[in-house]
């Protein structure tokens, strides 16, 4: 600011109110909106999650027939050489060749055996990730449904408001810029440490806006003098006098109505 011993405390207290004004009414569109953006973005990280696990088990199922159709191949390998060992059984010319062909007749069972107990594994295995795949499947589908419904709804909204907001937030950034730093920087730390982020309040029948304590009438008397800037000792809120207060809600209803 340029020269802010040139501003009076009224001044500071108008600017201020109407900062709070202007503020209260963007929170008031957001509230609006409420929890649909975090909603929305849930269910997008959601559904994003889902199609990560339907294509790693769509990729198992895939992996697990080929698996499959190997344990098949070697199955019919064995079978072969099972054939062609017990053709040459006949014409051996000892028992020991008979023997050695006996134990590979025998190993070659015992390999049809594993492998067909895998291809048994592989087939229960298929059908219990298809399973999971199915009830993935439906989910993602509901939640795709859901996902449609609130954007409709938080896009409908945000047609409703987001022009008003857009002007509310130049307005602000306005407004801020006539604060001096120093009260600037207080406001915006009550009013991120107060319920409804009101950070500045008027004085109603006696009392702080929204508190139950009574403010003593010689405090009262100080406030209506804008001579200084009085902050409630209860809620750490600066305080307005509902005259002043009053004014600047006229003066800004009528900003707010031509946004």
């Amino acid at each position: 600011m340029g020269n802010d011993k040139e501003i009076t405390v009224e001044e500071k207290l108008r600017a201020l109110y109407d900062l709070q004004l202007v503020d209260s009414r963007i929170d008031k569109i957001r509230d609006v909106r409420g929890e649909l953006p975090l909603e929305v973005e849930d269910l997008e990280d959601e559904i994003e999650g889902l199609d990560t696990r339907l294509q790693k088990l769509t990729t198992e199922v895939v992996d697990l027939e080929e698996n499959i159709k190997g344990k098949k191949n070697s199955i019919e390998e064995s079978s072969k050489l099972v054939e062609k060992y017990e053709s040459q059984q006949k014409n051996v010319r000892n028992n020991r060749e008979y023997d050695s062909l006996s134990k590979e007749i025998e190993f070659q069972g015992l390999e049809k055996e594993l492998a067909e107990k895998r291809i048994g594994e592989a087939k229960a295995k298929i059908i219990q990730v298809k399973q999971v795949i199915e009830t993935s499947s439906l989910k993602l589908e509901t939640r795709k449904s859901h996902l449609v419904h609130k954007k409709e709804e938080l896009d409908s909204i945000l047609a409703e408001t987001q022009k008003e907001e857009d002007a509310l937030i130049a307005k602000s950034e306005e407004l801020a810029k006539t604060i001096e730093e120093r009260l600037l920087a207080a406001y915006k730390r009550i009013r991120k440490n107060v319920r409804n982020g009101l950070a500045v309040v008027k004085i109603e029948r006696g009392t702080a806006e929204g508190s139950y304590f009574t403010i003593p009438p010689q405090r009262q008397l100080e406030i209506a003098q804008r001579k200084k800037i009085i902050i409630d000792e209860h809620s750490g809120r600066i305080l307005v006098d509902p005259t002043l207060a009053t004014e600047e809600q006229e003066k800004m209803e009528k900003e707010f109505t031509s946004i």
